[in-house]
């Protein structure tokens, strides 16, 4: 198979710009990767925080229960005590509460692990958006090089998109 020759305005071949259009083609696969990443970590955040949202809502619910069946404890020993089933509704109530109270601290805990979920994806996310950034700059300083036939260009574009690719592999191992 024949090697594509770039021609210059000159004619000549750059054997150069041939690599560095590699580099190019290269960052930019890596780019698109990384992109779907980020897009897949932010959504993931999203999904995460609206689970926590909803059972920090279940959470205000459980405990507007247990305040009301308190409230209701309370008015029955001051105002119903002499009534006949008075006692009964005291126990029934009292019942519900500790089963509220416990169901309060389950979904406590369920939605302080859904927000520590959601932390962590973003900062997966972060990591990723890092990434993407660096290897976009990576892909712009490649093609500036077509423009100015300055060989320090190549030499940005590599690093910026080893340091790219390098922060979105962190966030993969996050």
């Amino acid at each position: 198979m024949p090697e594509i020759e770039i021609k210059t305005e000159g004619g000549e071949s750059d054997p150069l710009g041939q690599k560095v259009g590699v580099v190019a083609a290269i960052l930019a696969v890596c780019l698109a990767v990384v992109s779907i990443q980020s897009h897949r970590a932010h959504t993931t955040a999203v999904v995460e925080r609206s689970e926590a949202n909803d059972q920090w809502s279940l959470y205000q619910s459980n405990r507007i229960k247990f305040h009301s069946l308190e409230l209701g404890v309370d008015l029955l020993k001051v105002l119903g005590h002499d009534k006949p089933d008075a006692e009964q509704t005291i126990a029934r109530y009292e019942t519900q509460q500790k089963k509220y109270e416990k169901e309060s601290k389950e979904v406590k805990d369920e939605a302080t692990k859904k927000e520590q979920e959601t932390l962590h994806t973003e900062d997966k996310a972060l990591r990723y958006d890092l990434g993407e950034g660096m290897l976009e700059i990576g892909v712009v300083m490649a093609s500036l090089y077509f423009i100015s036939r300055k060989k320090l260009f190549p030499v940005i574009s590599l690093v910026f998109g080893v340091l790219g690719i390098v922060v979105a592999i962190s966030g993969v191992l996050l």
